[in-house]
């Protein structure tokens, strides 16, 4: 008799649990070389949409750097959390780090105190000689939030996009969001999902998760037959 348990969704943001695919191999090998002792380029910035694992990388990033004592590890700092209200505090708190993490970037809010903040924690860390990689979904020249100095730095480093647009890494990343939350996803319906619903990353994320909960509330395997009436339900 199989047991079914509702576990939380636990993801492991490391290097060796990545999905590397055709399309963001390259941005993968791209840290991975960046952040060795003996690279001589300290800033990186990667871009792709959402879901194809820029905060997964900048996460793992994270996990190698120790961070001040008062965290073990230097902070991801999403865009979108930054506000006029907290800004100077955050450029204090991150001036500390050893390195710079900026997630979600196309997402920072239209705000010159805000930009001014990002370019003063720029700076520190690029005039110190310590690393920075930025993440957005759209590269730094199609970034209207922030201002063309901070563009053009930008455009100076290393820029890497992560594609996930094929079948076959949408296939790879299904597979790693049910193992995340320890399902057993068949092909068939990592199929039909693929073809019955939007190509994006979090749709297919929300109807892995929607079949996680029919699973436990049924006390069932998912199968063809649940994705179906799953969809039809909603």
């Amino acid at each position: 008799m199989q047991l079914f348990f509702d576990f939380p969704v636990t993801p492991d943001y490391s290097f060796t649990s990545f999905v590397a695919c055709t399309g963001n191999h390259t941005a993968l090998e791209f840290v991975k070389r960046f952040i060795s002792p003996d690279s001589g380029e300290n800033l990186l910035y990667l871009h792709g949409e959402t879901g194809s694992g820029k905060t997964h990388l900048l996460s793992a990033v994270s996990k190698t750097f120790t961070g001040n004592p008062e965290s073990s590890h230097p902070p991801l700092i999403p865009a979108e959390l930054i506000t006029e209200l907290n800004c100077a505090e955050l450029v204090r708190a991150a001036s500390l780090q050893p390195v710079l993490l900026l997630d979600n970037l196309h997402l920072l809010k239209d705000s010159n105190t805000i930009r001014t903040a990002i370019w003063q924690l720029f700076n520190d860390f690029y005039e110190s000689g310590r690393k920075i990689i930025a993440a957005a979904s759209l590269p730094p020249k199609e970034l209207d939030s922030l201002d063309d100095h901070l563009k053009s730095r930008f455009m100076w480093g290393l820029i890497a996009r992560l594609d996930i647009s094929d079948d076959e890494s949408r296939r790879m990343i299904m597979k790693k969001l049910a193992d995340d939350r320890q399902l057993l996803l068949p092909d068939d319906v990592i199929d039909y999902l693929l073809l019955r619903l939007p190509r994006d990353i979090p749709s297919l994320a929300e109807a892995v998760e929607l079949l996680k909960q029919n699973s436990f509330a049924t006390q069932k395997k998912i199968s063809l037959r649940m994705a179906r009436e799953a969809l039809i339900r909603t």
